[in-house]
C-alpha cells in the first residue's frame, strides 16, 4: 500500500486588489493543478480583452462579469493533488509563533502553521512591507507571489543538475 497523501485546505484572505486570485491561480498552476495549455488559453483571452496579467486569476474567476471587471465576485473552490507539497510541519500561535502542535492533520480558519516548501526551481525572497499583518516576506517566482509569511529557515541544496546562470556563478565567486 502506498503512502497516504496529506490533505490540506487553504483559505486566502487579503485586501481588495492585493492579488489573491492571481496568487492562488499561480500556485494551482505551479503545483500542477491546471495544465500549461489552459493557462496559455487564458493568457490569449486576457490579452484580447486588454487584461494580459489576469491569466492566473482566471483559473478561479469563471464568471463573465469577473473577467470583464477584473474583480472576483463569487467564491471559488479548487481541489487538486500534487507531489510538490511536502509537509505541514507545525501549528503555531499566530501572535507569539510558539509551537502548539507537531505535524497537525489540518489547520482551520484563524490558525497559523509552518509548512515545508520544496521548490522545483529557484525562487526569489523579498521584503514584504505593504501589508504587514500578512507577514514579513514574500516568496516570488517570475513576478508572481507564491507564498507570504515569515521565513524561518532556508536550506540550500547542492546543485545536482541543471544550468547555473552567470549571475549565480558571479554570486558564488564573491562568497569565496
Amino acid at each position: 500500500m502506498g503512502k497516504e497523501k496529506s490533505h490540506i485546505s487553504i483559505v486566502v484572505i487579503g485586501h481588495v486588489d492585493s492579488g489573491k486570485s492571481t496568487t492562488t491561480g499561480h500556485l494551482i498552476y505551479k503545483c500542477g493543478g491546471i495544465d500549461k495549455r489552459t493557462i496559455e488559453k487564458f493568457e490569449k483571452e486576457a490579452a484580447e480583452m486588454g487584461k494580459g496579467s489576469f491569466k492566473y486569476a482566471w483559473v478561479l474567476d469563471k464568471l463573465k462579469a469577473e473577467r470583464e471587471r477584473g474583480i472576483t465576485i463569487d467564491i471559488a473552490l479548487w481541489k487538486f493533488e500534487t507531489e510538490k507539497y511536502s509537509e505541514l510541519v507545525a501549528k503555531v500561535d499566530r501572535r507569539s509563533a510558539k509551537k502548539l502542535e507537531d505535524n497537525p492533520k489540518f489547520l482551520k480558519s484563524g490558525d497559523a502553521g509552518n509548512i515545508l516548501i520544496v521548490p522545483s526551481k529557484p525562487l526569489c525572497v523579498e521584503s514584504f512591507s505593504e501589508y504587514p499583518p500578512l507577514g514579513r516576506f514574500a516568496v516570488r517566482d517570475m513576478k508572481q507571489t507564491v507564498a507570504v509569511g515569515v521565513i524561518k529557515a532556508v536550506t540550500k541544496k547542492a546543485p545536482t543538475s541543471g544550468k547555473v546562470t552567470k549571475s549565480a556563478q558571479k554570486c558564488e565567486g564573491k562568497k569565496k
